[in-house]
C-alpha cells in the first residue's frame, strides 16, 4: 500500500464526506461545499486546512467578483488515489516494464480490458431502452469509484459526468487508457452520438461525455431528450 493511501485511512468520515462533495464539484469554495452538506463554511474551512496540509485539496484564489477573494478549492492526485484501487504502483510499474519490452502489447492489454468491460456491461444492458442503458452504466461506473452522475443539457442530450477517475494513475500516464474509455461508451451506445468534452487528462477537474440519440431516433419517445427539450424552451 503507498503513503497515500496509508494516510487516507486517517481521513475522518467528515473529512471523507467533504472530499467527496468537493470531487463532485470539481472547484468549489467552503460556501459552495457547505450548501451541499447542510453544515457551516467554518466547518468546511476547518476540514479544507486539514485536507491541505496532508496534500489532498489544492486551493486558488477567485478575483474578478466584488468583494475580497474568494479561495476555491480541488482534489489534488493523492487525493485522486483516494477513490481508486491502493495497487496503482505496482500496476504503473508493470505496465511500464511492459512499454519497454514489447510496446504493441501494452496497446493490446488495453484493448483486452475494454473488450472485457464492455462484454460485462453489455450483459447488464441487454434489452434497455437507450435512458436506460445511460442510467445503467452511471450506476456502474459510480460504484467503480468514478463518482458518476448524469446532467440534463438545455436543447437535448445528457452529460455523463466522471467526478473521479479509478484509474488516475494509469490514466496520467498513459493516453490509451483514455482513449480506450471513450470506445467504451461507444461501443456500448452505438444508437447515440458521443464526444468527450471535459477531460481530466487534459487539465480539468472531472471528465464529462456528451450523448445523443442519433438521426433516427425517436426523440419525442424519449423522457431523458424530451424533458431536455421541454427545459430549453
Amino acid at each position: 500500500m503507498n503513503r497515500v493511501l496509508q494516510a487516507g485511512a486517517t481521513l475522518s468520515p467528515a473529512q471523507r464526506q467533504v472530499l467527496t462533495a468537493l470531487k463532485r464539484q470539481g472547484e468549489a469554495s467552503a460556501e459552495q461545499v457547505a450548501a451541499t452538506l447542510g453544515i457551516t463554511p467554518s466547518a468546511v474551512r476547518q476540514h479544507f486546512g486539514s485536507l491541505k496540509s496532508a496534500g489532498y485539496v489544492a486551493s486558488r484564489q477567485e478575483r474578478g467578483k466584488p468583494g475580497r477573494p474568494v479561495d476555491v478549492y480541488h482534489s489534488t492526485e493523492f487525493g485522486e488515489a483516494l477513490f481508486g484501487p491502493g495497487d496503482s504502483d505496482v500496476s504503473l510499474e508493470l505496465l511500464g516494464y511492459v512499454e519497454e519490452e514489447e510496446p504493441d502489447l501494452l496497446r493490446r492489454l488495453f484493448e483486452q480490458r475494454r473488450r472485457r468491460r464492455v462484454s460485462q456491461a453489455s450483459r447488464a444492458l441487454a434489452d434497455k431502452s437507450l435512458p436506460e442503458k445511460i442510467s445503467t452504466l452511471v450506476s456502474m461506473l459510480d460504484a467503480e469509484g468514478y463518482l458518476a452522475n448524469l446532467e440534463q443539457l438545455e436543447g437535448g442530450g445528457v452529460l455523463v459526468v466522471l467526478h473521479s477517475c479509478a484509474i488516475w494513475g494509469v490514466a496520467s500516464r498513459y493516453d490509451l487508457a483514455c482513449a480506450t474509455e471513450l470506445q467504451f461508451f461507444q461501443q456500448l451506445l452505438p444508437e447515440a452520438e458521443i464526444e468527450r468534452v471535459e477531460h481530466k487528462g487534459s487539465g480539468g477537474f472531472r471528465c464529462g461525455y456528451r450523448i445523443r440519440p442519433r438521426s433516427g431516433f425517436d426523440r419525442e419517445a424519449c423522457p431523458l431528450w424530451h424533458a431536455a427539450k421541454t427545459a430549453g424552451t
